[in-house]
Parts: structure tokens; sequence; C-alpha cells
């Protein structure tokens, strides 16, 4: 019988009938996943509880009594990689990256001890431009769906007949009217707006309703993430979800009415259109007032559980403004004979600019008030980039939402006329508003600053590799082979490449400050009311050249890199090795819980965590025995997030080993509120079994700095990697360099597993009596 027919084997034991073995320990895998029978290191395991998104496993053999050996104990698996992969559809969440990005800059809060007030302040500042975000997206949508095919194509003869599924409401149609297509242009905003939702509570339902177990706390200094709250946002993502659904019909029905205004408002209005529209106006204006008040009034509640229904505002709201938007639709297609469409859609001339520049003050406003937090700050808690990490992180999440806009209106623009650039004489187009096409021609200076980058990288990781290369063979001084200089080159090569992890604060702030005078020189540019090309008509001719280049390959890479990423998620979905490449930053970015947008990809650690606690605390109960969790890479993460919702005569059973550990030198520096050098001390006064693995050539994991001047500090030394220099008796065959992966292998690994689970008290309590099993529906009783 093969792996995969034994993996989905379930054990049928009740919690009263454990195995009663003194110790086990707990594995949980990193970025890229591992099958059970990998982490098991046998091909016949069977799943003990769980689930096929989430499932923990154990060898079959295990599963009756056995002799207990101390350095192998009995093991089973948490296996949590469908959680973020699986079906190659979810390559679909690519294309919402700046939420994700943004939902990210929410949790990167200096680590300042101030007033609720404060850390409130900078909350409120990302969820703005979390709001901006998906009013820019519903706005671009509005831009090609209305303006270019509705408003433009469809009213151009030319245009119409040569794009053919257009002509049917083309100008000599029932729907030629200029706000009847104009209502048929809004259905595709609208479609996008529901979708959105649908994949929110889709995704809120299974992952956010996961419940933590009730294991309460009594420290008063307790960290962050012991909160029993902290990993339950049910009410929080769907207040969330109904203010962005609100603000994106509510940005429709915002373009519908300034279009249908500059008519009724002129001299071949009619004034009872021009009353109804100022009436909609009105209305519309205020659901704004509401939604803003609503941002300012509800945050983010981590200090209890919150079990409350969904509120009734945030059903009624998204309602409201959906019955809001089919009056104003009606508004729009109501007949006007005299109404032609002509140049731009006016909707989109002054909004554009006027939304880039908020988000700019936003941003700011961000930046001070993040700076603010970090002067307050202790010096081994301070942040990357002097506590504007978050700000730089959010910068980019408008600028590439901006470069996403821009660079699809454009592409659109250029689909249905290929005839000449849009805007140009003898174009059938007048092309997308100018603020998007500055913005899609900021795409090649930007990759340029990107290229810039790279070229500075590879020529530091040759320098780093020269200085290094000579020093490697005293890495292993009881070895007697001779040095070689080609394994030295190589051996120096992995660490200058794993160094360059140190790099990632400056790279973002050279990528956010070049962002940001792109983004100044677009608003700039706006201001002439020309395109890029346009405004260089008549300038040196290499200036007209670089504009003319820049305005057409933005829409160009624009394109190909929508497909080049749908290629590459989809990729990193279904094969390990490419998701090991890219999947770091992707299992940072949805490891937080969704606080800031509520569009962002779902936050696995929401089930993940409380999967993990629910695990670690019935077993101690059920047996009294003794745990090793052993966490790689973002396994560690999640670990450490399941001990520290565990109360202390449960933590007091556990023990935490950590190799390829992010904690530090990812979590560390650019989320230090929450994984901080004071968070990180705290988990050690909580735990004070944790042992940390790391090596030089791994470019994620590190040392965790935590007790360093005691006799036994959380960090052992560094490994050795590869484990061998040359060849010997030991290893006659040359060893591979590992860097991130395959800590076990290294005999440091037995050790310290053993040596945890012997610094662990060996009393045991009484198991717990024979428990009633639940009925399906329920959850299982609450341990503790």
């Amino acid at each position: 019988m093969t792996a995969k027919e034994t993996s989905p084997r379930r054990a049928t034991s009740a919690p009263d009938a454990e195995p009663r073995f003194p110790g086990m320990e707990l594995l949980v895998h990193g970025v890229g996943g591992a099958t059970p029978q990998d982490m098991l290191e046998d091909a016949r395991t069977t799943r003990v509880t769980g689930d096929a998104t989430a499932s923990i496993h154990r060898r079959t053999d295990d599963l009756t009594d056995r002799p207990w050996d101390p350095e192998r104990p009995v093991r089973e698996a948490y296996s949590w990689s469908n959680l973020t992969s699986g079906n190659g559809t979810r390559a679909l969440w690519l294309l919402l990256l700046p939420f994700m990005i943004v939902n990210v800059a929410h949790w990167m809060r200096p680590a300042g001890r101030t007033t609720v007030r404060a850390n409130g302040r900078y909350d409120l500042l990302v969820r703005l431009l979390a709001l901006s975000l998906t009013v820019l997206l519903t706005g671009g949508a509005c831009a090609v769906a209305l303006d270019l095919v509705a408003w433009q194509c469809a009213g151009a003869e030319a245009c119409a007949r040569e794009a053919g599924w257009i002509q049917p409401w083309a100008t000599h149609s029932w729907w030629g009217q200029p706000g009847r297509r104009l209502l048929l242009g809004a259905l595709v905003p609208v479609a996008l707006l529901c979708l959105l939702w649908w994949l929110s509570h889709r995704t809120w339902s299974a992952y956010e309703s996961a419940s933590p177990p009730v294991r309460p706390r009594t420290d008063e200094d307790a960290a962050p993430l012991s909160l029993p709250g902290f990993w339950y946002g049910r009410v929080l993502v769907a207040r969330l979800r109904a203010a962005h659904t609100t603000a994106g019909l509510l940005t429709v029905a915002s373009a519908l009415l300034v279009a249908s205004g500059s008519h009724d408002r002129g001299p071949d209005g009619d004034p009872a259109l021009a009353t109804t529209g100022l009436l909609l106006v009105a209305g519309t204006v205020a659901g704004w007032l509401v939604l803003l008040v609503g941002q300012l009034r509800h945050g983010r509640s981590e200090s209890e559980r919150d079990e409350r229904p969904e509120p009734p505002t945030a059903r009624a709201l998204p309602w409201g403004a959906m019955a809001l938007l089919v009056l104003v639709l009606a508004h729009t297609a109501w007949h006007r004979p005299e109404w032609r469409s002509t140049g731009r859609l006016p909707a989109g001339s002054e909004a554009f600019p006027a939304l880039v520049v908020v988000q700019g003050l936003l941003v700011v406003a961000l930046a001070w008030a993040a700076y603010r937090l970090h002067r307050q700050a202790r010096d081994a808690e301070r942040g990357a980039l002097h506590g504007l990490g978050g700000a730089a992180v959010a910068l980019l999440a408008c600028a590439l939402g901006g470069v996403f806009t821009g660079g699809v209106a454009q592409r659109v623009a250029d689909w249905l006329d290929p005839s000449a650039e849009p805007g140009e004489p003898g174009a059938r187009l007048v092309g997308p508003p100018v603020m998007l096409s500055w913005e899609a021609a900021a795409i090649p200076p930007l990759l340029l600053v990107l290229l810039g980058l790279g070229v500075f990288g590879v020529i530091r990781v040759l320098r780093r590799r020269r200085v290094l290369a000579p020093t490697v063979r005293a890495r292993y001084p009881e070895e007697s082979c001779a040095p070689d200089t080609d394994r030295s080159r190589r051996i120096a090569g992995a660490i200058a490449r794993a160094e360059l992890t140190e790099c990632a604060a400056p790279l973002v702030g050279w990528i956010s400050g070049a962002s940001l005078l792109l983004g100044v020189g677009a608003v700039a540019g706006t201001l002439t009311r020309k395109t890029p090309s346009e405004a260089a008509d008549g300038t040196h001719p290499v200036l007209e050249a670089v504009a003319d280049a820049c305005q057409s390959l933005g829409s160009w890479l624009m394109g190909l890199g929508v497909v080049l990423l749908l290629a590459l998620g989809r990729r990193a979905y279904r094969d390990a090795g490419a998701r090991r490449t890219v999947g770091i930053l992707w299992d940072v970015g949805t490891f937080w819980p969704r606080a800031a947008h509520p569009f962002a990809p779902p936050c696995y650690a929401e089930r993940a965590v409380p999967d993990l606690s629910w695990r670690m605390g019935t077993w101690i109960d059920a047996t009294g025995g003794r745990l090793v969790i052993s966490g790689h890479s973002q396994g560690s993460v999640l670990a450490a997030a399941a001990v520290w919702q565990l109360d202390t005569a449960t933590r007091s059973r556990i023990a935490l080993l950590t190799h390829g550990s992010p904690l530090e030198r990812l979590y560390g520096r650019w989320f230090p509120a929450y994984f901080g050098h004071g968070a990180l001390h705290a988990l050690h006064r909580d735990l004070p079994c944790w042992r940390n693995l790391w090596r030089p050539t791994d470019p994620i994991g590190g040392p965790v700095g935590v007790a360093k001047d005691s006799q036994l500090p959380v960090d052992r030394p560094a490994l050795n990697d590869p484990q061998y220099y040359g060849r010997n008796l030991r290893s006659p065959l040359p060893e591979p360099i590992l860097g991130h992966g395959d800590y076990a292998a290294d005999p440091a690994f037995a050790t310290e597993r053993a040596d945890l689970m012997h610094r662990l008290p060996l009393e045991t309590r009484p198991p717990l009596p024979p428990q009633p099993t639940a009925p399906a529906h329920e959850s299982p009783p609450t341990a503790g």
C-alpha cells in the first residue's frame, strides 16, 4: 500500500484512549510544505485528527504503545500546506497583492510604549489607506468599463465597428444613449465587488471562524499574541467587508453621478433630472460620511474573543449602498436625447489625481505616527527603517495599486484601438484618464530601479564571497583535508547570498523612495492635462523618445506582468520547489489576520494556531506527558504563536525547538510590537525550555538573540553547512550545502531534542477520565 493510500486513514482513538507515552514531538513544517511521510520519515502514516485542509499525522506503528526511547520520542506531524496552496486557481489571489501588503503594514507598528490612543491612530491611518485602495481598484474598473468601453469606444462608430462585441451597444441602437451604455458598463465593477465579497465571505467562514482554546492567562504584561482574541477576527472582518463593499458601490455611484451631472446642469440638461441628481449626490455624500465615521469608531479588539454576531449596521450598510446605486443607475439611464459622449468621462479626470494626493497625505501621516512610536521604544525593540517600515510598505501597496490600475487601463486602451496611441491624431480613443497614463509610464523607470538594485546585490555577493572564501576552511578545525578553492568559493557564496537578507530594509527603502518620486512626478504631469507623449511633444528628441517608449512599454509590461504573476503563482501553488523560492514573502504576508483589508488573502494562522494549541493542550491533559514542539521556518512562528495561547500549567510541560527560524531575523525586525526583543524575551520567560538551531548559509533563519549571557542561551552556536568540508570516513562523498532545509539531518537536532525532553519535569499527572464523544457538528470540549 502506498503512502498516499495510508495517509487519509484516521485513527479512531478517543482522547482517553491515547497511548501512555511519557513524551512526544510535534513537528510543524515551514514554507513550501512537507508531506507527513517526509516529516515522520515513514511511508506508512495515519491521520490522527483534522481534515483535508490541515491535519495531524502519526506513524502507523506508533498508534499503539511501545517502549519509549528518549532519543526518539513518539512523533506527530502537523501538515498545514493546504491552507496556503492546493488548487491552482488560488493564484488569482496574487492580483490582490496590494491589499495583502497594506494589511501587513497594519502589523508593522513600532513597539512604542505609549497610550492605546497613539496605537489606535496608527491603525486608523492604515485602515483609511486600505479603504483608498478599494476605491482605487473600483475606480480602475470604472475607468476601463465606463470610460474606455461604454463612453469612448461604444460612442465612436469606428471603434465599435472594429470591436464587434461592442457594436450591439453602439450609438445607433436603443442602448446607444450614453446613460444606458454606462448602466451596462457599471455591471463590471459591481460584479468585481460581488466576487471579492464572496471570496472574503467564503474564506472568512473557513479561516477566521476557527475557535482558539479557552485557557485563560493571568499575566498582566502578556505578549500581544497571547491575547485570547488575537486569532479570532470574525466580527472585525465582517465589519471591514461591509465597509469596503460599501466604498466600492459608492465609488461606482459617484462616477455615474459626476458623468450625468455634467450634462444635466448644462445648457441641454433637464432641470428635473438635475434636481434628482442633486438629491442622489446628497445621499451618496451621506453614505461616504457614515462610512468614514464607522472607520473612525471601530478598531480591532484582541483582549477577549469576540463572539458577537455580525453587527446590524455591517449587514445594512452594503444593502443601503446597493439600493442607492440602483437609483443612480435608473437616473443615469433616463432618456436624454441631447446627451453625447465626447472626450474622456468627466468622472476620472480629477478623481484619480485627488485620490493619489489623499494617499500621499495618509502615508505621510502614517510615517509621522510610526516615527513617534519608534522614538518611544527601547533601542533593542526598534524596527526596520527607523520605525518607518510600515509606512514604506503602505506606500509600496499604493504604488503597486496605481501601477496595476494604470497599466491595465493603458493596455485595454491599446487593445481597443491598436491603430494608434490613444490621444494621437487619427486615434479612435482619447485614452484613459491622464493620471493612469502617467502611472503606466512609471513602470519602466521603476523596473530600472529594480534592475539597478539587483546589480548592486550581485556585486555585493561577489565581493563578500571573495572576502569569505579564505576563511571557510578554518570553520572545520577538526578535519585534516587540504583546502579546496572551489569548495570554499561555493560555501562562501552560499553565506554571502544568505547575508543579502540583511539588505531587505534598504531595498524596501529605495523602492518606496523611487515610488514616491514617481508618484509626485505623475501628479505633476497630470496638471498639464496631457499624457506623457503629448507633454513631451516639441521638446528634445531624446525626451520625446523616452516619453513615448515609457507610455507604450508601460501598458505592454503591465499586461505581461499580470500573465507572469498568474503563471508564477500557479506554479508556486502546485510545485513545492517554486513555492520555496517565493513562498516566504507570501507566507509572511498571509500569516497576519485581516485587520486592515478584508479582500486580502485569508490568514492561515487563524486556523493553524488554534489547531496547534488544541492539540498540545488536549494531549497533555489526556496523558500528563511532556511535549517538544519542533518548528521549521514559518512553522517555528506558528509554534511560538500557539505556545503563547496556552496557560502556565500547560506550558510547563512543553519545550520549543526552532530551526531555520525567522522569528528575529524577519519578524522581530519588521514586526517589533509582536516579535521584537521584549516579546521574544517574554516567550523565553513563559517557556524556559527553548533551543534554536541556525546556519550561516540560511537566508531565512537566524539566531533569536535571547538569553545570550546565560549558561544555556536559546541559540546553539551556528551549525556548519555543509556538515563536513571534505571527504572522510563518515562522509566519503561530498556533503551538500543545505542552506534553509533539512535541519533534522544534522546530529545536533537529535541531541537538542533529547536534551529538551530531559529538561522537562518528569512527574506525570493522572489522565483525564473518559470523555463523551461530541456530535459531529459540535466543537470538542474545552480542556483545561
